[in-house]
């Protein structure tokens, strides 16, 4: 799943701690900026079952999570090739 408007301290520990409560965690990564290293302010949460996941998503989405109001959202598939989400646009630079 996908998690957006974290907190620039949180880390994949937190991350980790606070969505397994809703079930066993595979994977938690707090994206990073490859230059800087600081956090991006999104991850990712992969779970086991698919039924934590949804429960996840319902339990924390728009929920306060170390000190950020965080948006929790079904993350697509990698390499699905479906349509993909409206995240177009040029980046800056």
């Amino acid at each position: 799943i996908l998690t957006s408007g974290l907190a620039w301290h949180t880390d994949e520990n937190a991350l980790r701690q606070k969505f397994e409560e809703f079930g066993a965690v595979e994977e938690a990564v707090v994206v990073k900026d490859r230059d800087t290293g600081r956090s991006r302010g999104f991850g990712f949460v992969r779970y086991t079952q698919e039924a934590d996941a949804e429960a996840a998503i319902t339990a924390m989405n728009n929920i306060e999570f170390d000190g950020r109001t965080i948006r929790v959202d079904k993350a697509s598939e990698r390499g699905s090739g479906g349509g993909g989400g409206g995240f177009g646009g040029g980046r800056g630079g």
